[in-house]
């Protein structure tokens, strides 16, 4: 699904200034939590690893092109955002931050004010429930079948786009428009 890009007529040269876009990873699919294996240890199963690269593909076919990758520090995200990586025209920076970890939705919207300064779009590869619940609070507005299915859930390998017209500094519930949901199972 491409997203919407008419709406943007609606806002004011300023606001336009200031948009920025956010790509939210939710990490592939890893090895069972059951495993001898601590948990930021644990590495994608089979099915994360053939999962990974498809969403490199999507973000590459889409045509977004991140400023700055903001990663968890945990192995099943580094390896699916390595995994992803290949398949985009041009390789944005990646910072590995272990605040990113299992973060709640208020800690992830700090690293993002603090990193994104300057910036236009972000990835943020990170774990549920967090990831989730900052999708769905953000998302104020958006097509309704994409709110709708957002309520759901946040499936892994998945990327929710949120455009944000406030910017990274104002953050808050309800400020973005969710203009894409995708996952491998689409």
């Amino acid at each position: 699904m491409s997203p919407d890009t008419g709406s943007q007529s609606a806002f004011s040269v300023s606001d336009v200034a200031a948009a920025c876009r956010l790509l939210l990873v939710r990490h592939a699919k890893a090895v069972p939590k059951h495993q001898p294996i601590d948990d930021f240890d644990r590495p994608l199963s089979r099915r994360g690893r053939a999962d990974a690269p498809q969403t490199g593909r999507w973000l590459a076919d889409s045509g977004f092109e991140p400023d700055l990758v903001l990663c968890s520090a945990a192995r099943r995200t580094r390896q699916t955002w390595q995994l992803a990586v290949p398949a985009l025209k041009d390789s944005p920076p990646a910072v590995y931050d272990e605040r990113l970890y299992n973060a709640a939705p208020s800690v992830l919207a700090t690293v993002l004010a603090e990193k994104g300064r300057g910036l236009r779009s972000l990835v943020l590869v990170g774990h549920n429930p967090g990831i989730h619940q900052l999708a769905a609070g953000l998302c104020g507005s958006g097509p309704p079948e994409l709110l709708e299915r957002l309520k759901e859930g946040f499936p892994t390998s998945g990327v929710v786009v949120v455009d944000v017209i406030a910017g990274w500094q104002r953050l808050s519930p309800g400020i973005g428009t969710l203009a894409a949901f995708w996952s491998p199972a689409d």
